[in-house]
């Protein structure tokens, strides 16, 4: 009997990719037109300690182990992506040539922490401190914790809307959001069991239920009520310190939520509930070119092959 396994996927610098419990796979398109591989094994969290398995507690530490995995696929793609000659397929990932060189371990780490730093700082700290302005405009926000932080939490929206909508004027922003419509496409195609193909991946949506995007919105969403717990009395580096805190519990949360969706997909209040989320993913994923889905559909086969090659098992995918 075989049991199902979640994979997830990611778009990258023209490319994507899979992820399974004890693998990862990267597909990227070199300037030459051949698929490059990056394909490592791993160690879930949750075998190495098995608190890491309980309910919220997992959904934290596969935010910050999505991260640093995310992070390693986007510093392999970009060194493809600067290749002039082209990366060759290894046992072990690839072989890079020409001018393109991986970031160290340090670097990697050093620009998660930049990256997250500031996006604590956008889609939090700012939020917050335009609303504490606001009080003296909008009586609104002294009228209650949870006022306060919906008031809060739309400028959070509304952040992140434009940030989004800005960065997808940009070409190689515009790729990526291509990859991701590829991605889903070819996820689509595994979980009805059809050959993944070309013509086959084709025809899915680009918008798929468990996509990051609508987990960010689902984070987004969840700050408002865990934020409320805070007393709106609360001094504003209290405030702003709770932001920081909170964040793992809401991100456990938001998890559990993704999961229970996906169970429950069938259900109509909560078909309605992720519908927000899809409507987000339009300005996250494009219609994707033949050649992309391609790509997509290498890294998920070899993705699917190593999980069945260490363990045995078939994976179900999951965006």
């Amino acid at each position: 009997m075989q049991e199902s396994i979640n994979v997830g996927g990611q778009a990258v610098l023209e490319g994507v990719m899979m992820r399974a419990p004890r693998s990862m796979t990267v597909a990227v398109r070199t300037p030459s037109g051949e698929i490059a591989l990056k394909k490592d094994p791993l160690r879930p969290w949750g075998d190495r300690w098995k608190p890491f398995k309980w309910p919220v507690l997992r959904g934290t530490v596969t935010l910050f182990s999505a991260l640093a995995l995310g992070m390693k696929a986007l510093n392999f793609s970009a060194t493809c992506a600067m290749e002039e000659v082209g990366v060759k397929e290894s046992g072990d990932g690839a072989q890079e040539k020409g001018k393109g060189k991986p970031m160290s371990d340090l670097a990697l780490g050093l620009t998660m922490a930049l990256s997250v730093g500031l996006g604590l700082v956008l889609f939090f700290y700012l939020p917050l401190a335009l609303t504490q302005m606001l009080k003296g405009i909008l009586p609104v926000t002294q009228a209650s914790s949870l006022a306060f932080n919906l008031v809060d939490g739309v400028i959070r929206i509304i952040f992140f809307l434009v940030y989004i909508i800005l960065i997808s004027r940009m070409k190689d922003i515009r790729r990526v959001f291509e990859y991701h419509g590829a991605e889903h496409k070819t996820i689509y195609a595994y979980e009805a069991g059809e050959p993944l193909t070309v013509e086959n991946t084709r025809k899915y949506s680009t918008l798929h239920p468990r996509c990051g995007t609508s987990f960010l919105l689902i984070v987004m969403v969840m700050s408002i009520l865990i934020f409320s717990l805070v007393p709106k009395s609360s001094p504003f580096y209290m405030k702003a310190l709770s932001r920081l805190v909170l964040i793992p519990l809401i991100a456990g949360l938001s998890f559990e939520f993704i999961k229970y969706s996906a169970k429950k997909r069938d259900n109509s209040i909560m078909k309605m509930l992720v519908t927000p989320g899809l409507w987000l993913q339009r300005l996250t994923t494009r219609e994707p070119s033949d050649d992309q889905l391609e790509v997509a559909i290498r890294a998920l086969e070899e993705a699917v092959a190593m999980e069945k090659e260490k363990t045995g098992v078939v994976p179900c995918l999951g965006s």
